[in-house]
């Protein structure tokens, strides 16, 4: 069975990030995560983790449609 939440440690491994950005997407509430435990330890549900690299690539589309390399330069 495939895990159902992560630790921000393996969120920042999969995303290629320091885990002080992985903590800042979750604190900003960019990436959804819940807090659990005595000691209030950050979880991603990996559903979440998915849908937010989702939306990260519709931006990244929206933008490059919206800033096309190559356009025309006036001089």
């Amino acid at each position: 069975m495939a895990q159902r939440f992560l630790q921000l440690a393996e969120v920042s491994e999969v995303l290629n990030i320091s885990a002080a950005q992985a903590y800042a997407l979750v604190r900003s509430g960019e990436l959804p995560a819940i807090k659990i435990g005595g000691r209030g330890q950050w979880r991603v549900e990996a559903t979440e983790l998915e849908a937010y690299i989702q939306r990260m690539y519709a931006e990244t589309r929206s933008f490059v449609e919206a800033h096309p390399f190559g356009g025309s330069v006036e001089d």
